[in-house]
């Protein structure tokens, strides 16, 4: 809800302000070709920190490259990850995440006649034709389809070029600085770019959200309409093909490339890998996803609650109070050797009373390998009563007497 609130927010500023397909596969893994067909049914009613990884640590074919942990935001590997570049269909994570975060999946969309006329891939969506948003957003995710992207945009937005200034007001608010969308779908426009690392981080947040989580790690689905069936094939094929393969999106324009956003699961740890104009995706995806699981572990280094500090408390019926973090604190290691991890405390010297339960009093930063890699803040463990007014007079005269002898 509060991400919901925050998107909202910003489309109501950029409204009073104003702001600024698919190929086939050329790695080992395969899957459908023919991913989209018709069934007539008569009346038949989708951080960066700690960069280990070294360009020639992994043999990518890709111009530009990223292996991220899910969990942490760790940098694992990168080639040229701020490299603005084409990014075609890829584009279509940031439509879709905009649309669960500020749509309700539950409408019913009518499409427009420009929606149906789009360019490019495509579900086959006519005009005046009625669909869930959740069935286009599973057009546009699993199928590409160009057209989808602007109906989910036309029916969330005044029109289709404000939903594209919440896109980069998203982007903005996910503290990224390389990207800009120009439309919905990736079309190839010479303004419309983004970067590898940027294509992680939206990743990253599109599959923090269980409903965008499910449709890109889904193989097949079916979208109902008065026509008959669309069956709909993932146009990724590593959810053919690779272990704990789960997402996300491919993407392909003559300006772009072979581009392809790729997330796995396996042993507790999810990672995205991004290639962009790669001569191999598939390949390079696997090689990154395969250096990245054998290569790293997940390791805790705080635990909620635990006590990191302890703080000074003035005028309390206690001295002093414990400060834990406020959340788990994990970091992504090499496997073996020294795992690199310091943890710096900042705190508080003193605070005065009353103390409440979770009263913010300092932070833990976490360095891997002399980088940023993680933090938190350190929060009161439990509250303090500030000492009654008749004790606080007496301790005062008892101690300027003291200071007297």
């Amino acid at each position: 809800m509060v991400g919901r609130a925050l998107v909202l927010l910003a489309a109501v500023i950029l409204l009073l302000t104003g702001s600024p397909g698919p190929g086939t596969a050329s790695g080992k893994i395969t899957g459908p070709q023919n991913d989209v067909f018709f069934l007539y049914q008569p009346g038949f009613p989708a951080s960066e920190t700690a960069n280990f990884g070294k360009t020639g640590t992994v043999h990518v074919t890709a111009d530009a490259a990223v292996l991220l942990d899910a969990d942490t935001g760790q940098v694992l590997y990168a080639k040229n990850p701020h490299q603005r570049r084409p990014i075609a269909s890829t584009t279509k994570i940031m439509t879709a995440l905009l649309a669960i975060e500020c749509g309700d999946l539950d409408d019913m969309v009518r499409v427009s006649p420009r929606a149906a006329g789009v360019e490019g891939s495509s579900i086959y969506l006519g005009a005046g034709e009625k669909l869930t948003l959740e069935e286009l957003v599973y057009g546009a995710l699993m199928h590409s389809g160009n057209d989808a992207c602007v109906a989910i945009a036309e029916h969330i937005a005044p029109r289709e070029d404000i939903f594209v200034q919440w896109m980069n007001r998203r982007a903005v608010m996910l503290g990224l600085k390389n990207s800009t969308f120009m439309n919905t779908n990736g079309l190839p426009h010479k303004d419309h770019l983004s970067t590898a690392y940027d294509l992680a981080v939206i990743a990253r947040k599109a599959l923090q959200n269980p409903v965008f989580n499910h449709i890109v790690s889904t193989r097949n689905h079916v979208i109902k309409g008065p026509g008959g069936q669309r069956h709909l094939s993932n146009t990724n094929q590593m959810l053919w093909g690779y272990k704990g393969a789960d997402g996300v999106k491919t993407g392909t324009t003559s300006a772009a490339g072979r581009c392809l956003v790729s997330s796995a699961s396996r042993d507790g740890r999810r990672q995205i890998a991004v290639v962009l104009h790669s001569d191999d995706r598939y390949g390079d995806s696997v090689r990154l996803l395969d250096y990245g699981f054998a290569g790293f572990k997940n390791e805790a280094v705080a635990v909620k609650g635990d006590p990191a500090a302890y703080i000074k408390v003035r005028d309390g019926v206690e001295s002093r109070v414990s400060a834990g973090c406020a959340r788990d604190v994990v970091v992504t290691v090499p496997v073996g050797g020294d795992s690199g991890v310091e943890k710096i405390v900042k705190k508080e010297t003193e605070i005065t009373a009353p103390v409440m339960p979770g009263q913010v009093t300092g932070s833990l930063l976490v360095l891997v390998n002399g980088e940023p890699a993680a933090g938190a803040d350190l929060t009161a463990n439990k509250g303090v009563d500030r000492l009654p007014a008749y004790r606080l007079v007496y301790d005062r005269i008892k101690k300027r007497l003291l200071d007297r002898l």
